[in-house]
């Protein structure tokens, strides 16, 4: 991984390969821990007491995931790598009372979750994923990964303007998928998951179920240099962390301790006990520094030398549209990893984040590209400026460029992944 090397698809195959095995944001840190533990990583419980023990390490909450590699040698102020991500993609969601229907047509009453562009939802084969907690207190990781549901469009017989006025759909009355014919019963879908993962009747206490298209990735072009997948956003940047963390826990005579950090939670404004304006990682880090014997003079000093590079997709140009991009900044696919800009901190990068991010793509061999808004449009944000204010540490916003962010179904270009990884091990590494 640590090699300069370009055009290594069998990152992207491996990235293909995560995505579709990581339909909610608890697959997805089950995978990502599942790859930390061949890489000889172990979990840490939240509840026990930490050992001061080098190696890798990882503690599971949710849908976050927190890991860490404390090499030989560590003090307890030696500071901290830190790559920054998260693992939640804008979807529609089950309400808690699921079953519902209109017009003979039985159907699954859903919530809106995040900014989703809602039209990718139509007209589209959905499956069904997420969590079922038991009454007796565990859970169990569920995904029907196969034709299940589908949001219908209405025809356009019935709505002669819609390619002239618009497609205007309400969140409420439009969005709710159907799944069957006949009269709705309250409990029909859960007794079903039930039904599927073998589970006793009645078995399931609570649940947190969400929608995905069961189209694969794939790659795209006449010379298959794009790649188009669901959940790009951001689970391309948790991937390109798992692989740039176990890359680094081989190497020598680190002079910090590497970080993954992938929350749940970004899309909806981070504020949940598993999302980056929560306590989770500044509670993992500084139990990092007191197991090994630190104090808070420690976790001070440790904290004042750490950085974080907060990875998260961008928007590359896009060219039926190019007018909403700045003029003078137009990230391009597969030009290697972009640096997220805004002076009104919608982003965390400063000039000297942008000194750390240039000399990591140096070392890597990679190129990279800034991404700056449009002045007339409104910028998004990311869990940088959060973890930076949070922690007080210095925070580097960062990405890949992609089209069709927040569609159900997103694009990037095939080599983007693999130069982005090797930023990243560069990072962690020097």
């Amino acid at each position: 991984m640590s090699s300069p090397a370009r055009f290594d698809r069998g990152h992207t195959d491996d990235l293909m390969t995560f995505l579709t095995a990581s339909p909610s944001p608890y697959h997805a840190v089950a995978n990502a821990a599942e790859r930390l533990e061949k890489a000889g990583f172990r979990q840490l419980s939240e509840t026990d007491a930490w050992d001061s023990g080098t190696g890798g390490k990882f503690v599971l909450r949710g849908g976050a995931l927190i890991a860490w590699y404390v090499p030989e040698g560590a003090a307890a102020h030696t500071p901290f790598r830190i790559i920054g991500a998260h693992t939640d993609s804008p979807n529609l969601r089950v309400k808690p009372l699921p079953d519902t229907g209109s017009q003979g047509w039985r159907q699954i009453a859903v919530e809106i979750y995040g900014g989703t562009l809602l039209n990718t939802w139509l007209d589209r084969d959905l499956g069904l994923a997420g969590r079922l907690t038991l009454r007796d207190g565990t859970e169990r990781l569920v995904n029907i990964d196969r034709a299940l549901l589908r949001v219908p469009q209405l025809a356009v017989h019935l709505d002669r303007s819609v390619n002239t006025d618009g497609l205007k759909l309400d969140k409420q009355r439009h969005m709710q998928p159907i799944w069957g014919l006949g009269e709705a019963h309250e409990g029909d879908l859960i007794a079903f998951l039930e039904e599927e993962e073998g589970l006793e009747h009645g078995s399931v206490a609570g649940w947190d179920l969400m929608v995905h298209s069961i189209e694969p990735p794939a790659y795209l072009g006449r010379d298959r240099e794009l790649v188009a997948g669901p959940r790009m956003d951001n689970l391309l940047s948790v991937h390109a962390g798992v692989a740039a963390l176990a890359a680094a826990s081989g190497a020598d005579k680190l002079g910090h301790i590497p970080v993954l950090a992938a929350f749940d939670h970004e899309e909806n404004g981070s504020q949940s006990d598993t999302g980056a304006d929560g306590p989770l990682l500044g509670n993992v880090l500084e139990r990092s520094v007191f197991a090994r014997g630190g104090t808070y003079e420690d976790r001070a000093r440790a904290f004042a030398g750490t950085i974080c590079l907060s990875s998260d997709t961008g928007h590359a140009v896009h060219p039926n549209y190019g007018e909403r991009h700045d003029p003078t900044h137009h990230p391009r696919a597969n030009a290697g990893p972009i640096l997220k800009v805004n002076v009104n901190q919608r982003y965390a990068t400063d000039g000297s984040g942008r000194a750390v991010f240039a000399a990591a793509c140096e070392r890597a061999g990679v190129p990279w590209q800034t991404f700056v808004s449009n002045n007339s449009m409104p910028c998004g944000t990311t869990i940088g400026p959060i973890t930076a204010a949070r922690h007080g540490i210095q925070t580097v916003d960062i990405g890949v460029a992609i089209l069709s962010m927040h569609s159900a179904r997103e694009l990037c270009g095939a080599d983007d992944p693999y130069l982005l990884a090797n930023a990243l091990v560069a990072f962690l590494e020097g």
